[in-house]
């Protein structure tokens, strides 16, 4: 798969933002030479595997200008460089708290020139700030993710849907979501054609408030 892949899903994209996605692989490929962050066999499949992954999340939400999104457990960057690319009138936040996973993403994202990435080399815990989003793809499972974002979330919301948690999963879902009955399970198998992601999807999770 190629950049031109990304395209055909995403037809509005500007020149900046087609040149960004392109010169993603060029920018994975050296720096997983030196530090690797996608695995030997994902880095051949950047396209499919990590940025149209990503962008499932795009697929099922999209993000207003002026929206915050946090993306727990970010490591090269996925899902949030990608989304950030599509979305550069929305303030992202990327936490990791693996130090050299995040050179890696500061490297790209100063190549890439994006003015709307923040990021941060910390336990999400530790993180202060709150969020309209927070996304991620399969750091842990549910329960504990939710654990580890309490409080993360902005009360208000600005979107249709009420915020909360956008988790890109895959496999049975069934008993891990068992607690959460206002989860909502999107198939990318939808929206994508390749076979890769027949059993991918994307979770939705508004989170309850207190008070």
């Amino acid at each position: 798969m190629t950049a031109e892949t990304i395209f055909k899903y995403f037809p509005n994209l500007s020149k900046e933002q087609q040149n960004q996605i392109v010169l993603l692989e060029e920018l994975y490929k050296d720096w997983n030479l030196k530090i690797n962050v996608v695995s030997r066999k994902d880095i051949d499949e950047l396209y499919l595997r990590h940025v149209l992954h990503s962008l499932g999340i795009a697929k099922i939400q999209e993000f207003k200008d002026g929206a915050e999104v946090l993306d727990v457990g970010t490591g090269g960057g996925f899902p949030g460089v990608p989304l950030a690319i599509i979305y550069p009138d929305v303030k992202f936040t990327l936490v990791d708290s693996i130090g050299k996973k995040i050179k890696v993403v500061n490297e790209v994202v100063e190549r890439l020139g994006l003015q709307n990435v923040k990021t941060v080399n910390s336990r999400v815990e530790d993180v202060p700030m709150q969020f309209d989003f927070i996304v991620s793809r399969a750091v842990a499972a549910m329960p504990t993710f939710v654990h580890w974002v309490k409080g993360k979330i902005k009360k208000e919301s600005q979107h249709d849907r009420r915020n909360g948690i956008l988790y890109l999963k895959g496999g049975d879902l069934k008993e891990e979501l068992e607690p959460y009955i206002k989860a909502e399970i999107y198939e990318l198998s939808d929206y994508f054609e390749n076979a890769f992601f027949e059993t991918k999807k994307v979770v939705y999770l508004p989170l309850k408030f207190k008070g």
